[in-house]
């Protein structure tokens, strides 16, 4: 009759050690991860990251990666292409109104919505603004274009739809010594086109439009 065998046990030779315990999960070596985690993360998202795409656009496009400024004859920062100023002499061309008068430190709320009677009201404050200081009588002058009398979703678009120019031609006219047919050629002449036909819509860049147009007017 066999008996039954037993499993083999492991026999340690002398003088061999016991292999080390995990290391205890301590609350402190998860803090110390969590932190090194965090600081490495916003050393890749907050400085490394804005470090190499800003480096990129300014090989790809160095205007626009240094903020699409504009300068005067003597170098001097005057504005940026891509925000509006509060313009309202007479000799020069208007943009959009401003709920923040183009204060780019300055929140706002989303400008109204059609069905908003606040947009009615804005509309009529500008109306009212543009009859006293420009001599303009709708109902003799016809319709504003929409895009001059309301404000952009940002509070800072530079850009008015040619209409929205070209409507401002005789009040400009009448006070430099500018002509209409060279004014019409000339805000002609600066009008942007979309890049791809069809998507998008032709404009003008209101700012840019009057710094050209001070040197002819001895501004």
């Amino acid at each position: 009759m066999s008996t039954p065998s037993t499993p083999p046990t492991a026999v340690s030779s002398p003088g061999a050690t016991e292999p080390p315990a995990p290391p205890a999960h301590s609350t402190a070596r998860h803090v110390r991860a969590t932190v090194i985690f965090l600081v490495v993360s916003l050393l890749i998202v907050g400085v490394a990251y804005p470090l190499v795409v800003t480096g990129i656009a300014d090989v790809i496009n160095p205007a626009g990666g240094a903020g699409s400024l504009l300068r005067d004859p003597n170098g001097t920062v005057i504005g940026s292409t891509l925000i509006a100023q509060n313009t309202s002499a007479p000799y020069l061309f208007w943009s959009r109104p401003s709920l923040t008068d183009y204060n780019t430190t300055l929140g706002a709320d989303t400008p109204p919505g059609p069905s908003d009677p606040a947009l009615g009201q804005l509309i009529n404050e500008t109306i009212n603004y543009t009859e006293e200081a420009w001599n303009w009588n709708v109902s003799h002058s016809g319709s504003l274009p929409y895009w001059f009398i309301a404000p952009s979703a940002s509070d800072l678009d530079p850009d008015l739809v040619p209409q929205a120019v070209l409507i401002q031609i005789p009040r400009v006219a009448e006070n430099t010594n500018l002509s209409i047919a060279f004014l019409t050629h000339f805000v002609n002449a600066r009008i942007i086109n979309p890049i791809v036909p069809y998507i998008g819509v032709p404009f003008v860049n209101v700012l840019k439009l009057d710094i050209d147009l001070l040197p002819l007017i001895g501004k």
